[in-house]
């Protein structure tokens, strides 16, 4: 069962949460803020009521995980999202990076692979507060050529190479974060797309994700 009540104790700890991810280099007020206005704890079973708000990553079912939010505010601030951007997201998982990129202002496009995610997602009634999210099921790899070019695309499982088909579907001058590499560790990238398709690539730290897997499960 997941949690409907926002109490005054659960804000309290939300509080304590984004002066954690602040002390950790995170200084975007605004993303602290969106962090700040949404109970994390509603994501996860009542069974983590008392820990939800600890900085780390717990799981969700399907062997995936609802991120660490230091990692969601870092991937977010690399991303550095504008209101009404168009952003790809791939990897809906919990929703709550994409519930992130919603409180920023951004059009979030979100694909999952895992049905049984993607259909969870549809029954949690929360989620009707972010009209400017729309979910898809289907393959990460393919991103949604229909609803492209996309400002910005953000991917939340480790990649072992920069998808192609995502950088076609970027806009030129648009930015992709994505965790890169293979094994238990990644090296977070920033990808800016140039003109006449080249890319740039920055390198950042290191994580540890979920393996991003091919096809729809």
């Amino acid at each position: 069962m997941r949690p409907t009540e926002d109490t005054y104790r659960h804000k309290g700890l939300r509080k304590k949460l984004t002066d954690v991810i602040r002390t950790k280099g995170i200084n975007d007020e605004k993303i602290l803020e969106a962090i700040g206005r949404i109970p994390r704890h509603f994501f996860l079973d009542s069974a983590f009521d008392d820990v939800a708000y600890e900085d780390r990553a717990f799981p969700i079912g399907e062997g995936q995980t609802i991120s660490q939010p230091y990692t969601v505010a870092y991937q977010t601030f690399l991303l550095q999202v504008k209101p009404f951007e168009k952003v790809l997201e791939i990897g809906t998982g919990s929703v709550y990076q994409a519930c992130v990129l919603a409180e920023l202002g951004a059009q979030v496009h979100t694909i999952e692979r895992q049905k049984k995610l993607f259909d969870t997602n549809k029954t949690f009634t929360f989620l009707k507060k972010y009209p400017n999210i729309k979910f898809f099921y289907g393959d990460g790899y393919e991103g949604l050529p229909t609803y492209a070019p996309f400002d910005k695309i953000l991917i939340t499982a480790a990649a072992p190479e920069i998808p192609p088909k995502l950088i076609e579907q970027l806009k030129p001058g648009g930015m992709m974060v994505l965790p890169l590499g293979v094994g238990d560790v990644q090296q977070m990238k920033r990808v800016t797309k140039l003109e006449r398709g080249a890319i740039k690539e920055e390198v950042f730290d290191n994580f540890s994700f979920v393996p991003m897997v091919e096809g729809k499960k």
